[in-house]
């Protein structure tokens, strides 16, 4: 299949899935349905597939609610990969409220916006409070912006100021590492990375297009052992703690030593020639 031909297919199968769910997603919310929470998971799961993710996960997701999943940032399509993994809400910068489409998505699955050029409002911290206090999980960026999968930036302990919300005895963090792996089967290495990671400078339509029409690509997930504030006595502590991890996790993913099976139990399949992306 010709690049431009998967990237129209792949964003129609994307756009026949996407719009009919945002009314029934819209419904779900309005009435408080439990199903507001599963949904997204098993949506952001089929669009990883039509996008042409396929995610393997090691370890297990914190069963225990409330938990703070802390997770690294490489690109837009993280929010697919961990959506499809975790039953889970975002927390996001204020602006993605504004986005065309994605902003009326991360609405849907109760995305938590926040502004980061403000240390604390009362308004954040009540939102963020209520939602732990109903025992939702959420997932948080705590680089502040997108590096290029190859390393983790510095982590923002102030970010980590939700930690307290609940009580450090209360709520579990539990630290994730998303690394992208293989295209067609192929290591992708530093060359190819940059078509999946979008960071810096890069404008967002240019970048997805090109995306949409390259091939298969293998990611890996590792949850890593939950912890709580309390065992590390401050948020800067804990920051470090869950860098340190994280980025140890995304290393041993990216030099092959990251043994992650599929979610059905099946193997990674056998290498095989990488699809050239066409201009």
């Amino acid at each position: 299949m010709g690049a431009v031909l998967l990237r129209l297919v792949r964003l129609s199968c994307y756009m026949l899935l996407t719009l009919p769910l945002m009314p029934v997603q819209a419904l779900l919310v309005a009435s408080g349905s439990a199903w507001a929470r599963r949904l997204p998971r098993l949506y952001h799961r089929w669009s990883s597939r039509i996008l042409g993710f396929r995610v393997a996960v090691q370890g297990d997701p914190s069963a225990k609610r409330p938990t703070l999943f802390v997770a690294n940032h490489v690109s837009y399509v993280d929010i697919e990969i961990l959506g499809g993994v975790i039953e889970g809400s975002f927390i996001a910068k204020a602006e993605v409220a504004r986005w065309p489409l994605f902003g009326w998505l991360a609405k849907l699955q109760r995305t938590v916006f926040v502004d980061r050029r403000v240390r604390s409002t009362a308004a954040q911290r009540d939102a963020l409070r209520e939602r732990l206090d109903a025992g939702d999980d959420l997932i948080l960026f705590p680089e502040g912006t997108a590096g290029d999968g190859n390393r983790v930036l510095p982590f923002k302990s102030a970010l980590f100021s939700v930690a307290d919300y609940a009580g450090p005895e209360t709520l579990t963090v539990q630290p994730v590492s998303i690394a992208y792996l293989r295209l067609d089967g192929i290591p992708m290495g530093r060359a190819y990375r940059p078509f999946f990671a979008w960071y810096g400078d890069m404008t967002l339509a240019p970048h997805l297009w090109t995306m949409l029409g390259l091939g298969t690509v293998d990611v890996a997930v590792i949850f890593h052992p939950p912890v709580a504030l309390a065992e590390f006595g401050s948020r800067k502590a804990l920051a470090e703690h869950c860098h340190r991890v994280i980025a140890a996790g995304m290393a041993s993913a990216l030099a092959g030593r990251a043994q992650a099976p599929e979610p059905d139990g099946e193997p990674l399949p056998a290498a095989k020639p990488a699809r050239e992306a066409a201009e």
